[in-house]
């Protein structure tokens, strides 16, 4: 297992000393699954065969790129893959495409900027001659390029342009718009999906790979839109998958307002299925919701993370298992998502007329670590899947207002992704850890601790000079609902505002084996105050 070292004063044995090596570096294994200063929304997983190592396969995830800070995505792609027997190391295979020239080499616009690039998805293409070509379909967003596509011999680029139009060297030919898909069936025919609250199909010229195929017409609203009265209510995230005779389309939902307990929302991923590419399609179900729904104390139903914004991704099966692809919110804008994942099970009744059955995946900490997260290793805060206050978030695009703790956003640098990648900085803080706020991690297998009757919980965290107590309960925050209360941490007022190392004795936790959920809920008698930033923890 690869490991990534934290940089700055995080104390260990003491409040003034600094990750050391060891056991004392954050590991990357968790969910989000990428380096937590790596922003990448918008994943479509693909497995694909390593170019450099023939027989061998690798699990690529193609992604927009949040860098811009101050808005959505950015100048440049990037891809990140991983072998597919050890999902617990990634690899950043760099930049694949960047436009910042057109046809003829010249500077797309007067100060040389690139296109900002938005979320892209590959197709792949066995040409004339028998090899195979990979198609990037980025959605540039800029008048004359929103169509625009790349392509390369490799899953791992780089890619250029290949449809810039004969008439006009700033511009590219193609039907394809916002967040298209493509796919080529096992016949060769091409298919293009796009939209943004209207659902675009069309069956593509496979000689160009972009433009609707002689004799054919787009196809409008596919499946409806948000706007109308039905269960598809399609705003966005057009992704496409085959699944024996089975097609899959996967996208972003707006959800009915009180659907689910909750207000309306576009943070979902849904599916439909149909048995031909362009349908009709049957409505399919919930894949994953970013808001991770939950029921509180008092049986209501509440979004246990931060409630709103976009998502998008798809399913992929690696190594025998399926996984759903998404991204999360972090931080107090839209600017700053990271790469999520969930197993989930996917069932084809095969035939006409047959049913696709797939789960929907749980919001947790634990990504590819199916088994459940080691507790003996440290762990960034930033993986915790929960976090809640005493009352809702408010949104007013693209801000939020936390009452309680949320994830802390923070960028890579260029540094961060020389190789061995994220050796720099791999944690994300949770802050605004106010009273009456929960922090949770879902799961931790203690089968390797059961019977420890000394196990202590540890946590890095910086005390903000409020009187505290954090409670440490296993798989509920409440005991009404079986939670169990492990220990409790006090936190003083007077303590330095530096990182520091406090540790709680947590002797019920040794009857505890296999997979159980940790959650941490603060409290103090001054409301609307953080008590602490919580760094990492550990059980030890």
């Amino acid at each position: 297992m690869k490991r990534y070292l934290i940089a700055g004063a995080c104390a260990i044995l003491s409040m003034t000393s600094c990750f050391g090596s060891g056991d004392d570096v954050p590991v990357t294994v968790g969910n989000p699954y990428l380096p937590l200063w790596e922003h990448i929304p918008d994943g479509e997983p693909y497995v694909f065969e390593d170019p450099d190592q023939p027989g061998k396969y690798r699990v690529y995830i193609y992604g927009s790129h949040d860098t811009r800070i101050t808005d959505y995505c950015g100048r440049e792609l990037v891809v990140w893959s991983a072998d597919v027997d050890n999902l617990n190391e990634w690899r950043y295979d760099g930049e694949i495409l960047r436009v910042s020239h057109n046809a003829e080499g010249q500077p797309v616009d007067p100060e040389g900027l690139s296109d900002v690039l938005f979320a892209p998805d590959v197709a792949v293409k066995t040409e004339a001659d028998g090899t195979r070509m990979y198609y990037l379909y980025p959605n540039d967003q800029v008048g004359g390029r929103q169509n625009l596509i790349a392509r390369s011999p490799r899953p791992d680029g780089p890619f250029e342009v290949c449809n810039w139009s004969k008439d006009n060297p700033n511009t590219t030919e193609g039907v394809l718009g916002f967040d298209p898909a493509v796919f080529v069936d096992d016949d060769g025919r091409v298919y293009g999906y796009w939209g943004f609250q209207r659902s675009y199909a069309a069956e593509l010229d496979p000689e160009t790979m972009c433009t609707v195929k002689p004799g054919t017409q787009i196809i409008e609203d596919m499946v409806p839109g948000g706007q109308e009265d039905d269960t598809f209510r399609f705003f966005e995230a057009s992704s496409i998958r085959k699944i024996k005779d089975k097609y899959v389309f996967v996208y972003s939902r707006w959800t009915n307002d009180g659907e689910f307990g909750l207000p309306v929302t576009n943070y979902t991923l849904a599916y439909a299925y149909s048995d031909n590419p362009l349908g009709p399609w049957t409505y399919g179900g919930t894949i994953i919701d970013g808001r991770a729904r939950e029921i509180d104390e008092n049986g209501k139903a509440i979004p246990s993370a931060t409630a709103t914004g976009n998502t998008h991704g798809s399913i992929c099966e690696v190594g025998g298992q399926w996984y759903v692809f998404y991204h999360r919110q972090t931080g107090l804008d839209e600017f700053a998502r990271q790469a999520m994942v969930a197993p989930i099970t996917v069932e084809v009744q095969e035939g006409k007329g047959g049913k696709v059955l797939i789960s929907e995946g749980e919001y947790d900490s634990q990504g590819f670590a199916i088994d459940g997260l080691n507790p003996l290793e440290v762990h960034s805060a930033g993986i915790a899947c929960w976090y809640t206050g005493t009352r809702p978030q408010q949104h007013a695009w693209p801000n939020k207002t936390f009452f309680g703790s949320y994830v802390a956003s923070g960028y890579g640098t260029e540094d961060k992704f020389e190789a061995p990648y994220a050796i720099r900085n791999n944690t994300n803080p949770v802050v605004n850890n106010t009273s009456g706020s929960i922090v949770g991690y879902k799961y931790f297998n203690f089968t390797s601790t059961y019977g420890r009757k000394k196990l202590s919980l540890v946590l890095n965290l910086i005390p903000e000079g409020v009187d505290g107590k954090i409670t440490v309960m296993a798989d509920r925050p409440w005991t009404s609902q079986g939670g169990i209360e492990l220990g409790t941490l006090e936190i003083k007022s007077d303590m330095p505002q530096v990182p520091t190392e406090l540790s709680v004795k947590i002797p019920e936790a040794a009857g505890l084996t296999g997979k159980h959920a940790i959650f941490l809920k603060f409290e103090s008698d001054i409301p609307d105050t953080s008590i602490c930033v919580l760094n990492t923890l550990k059980f030890k």
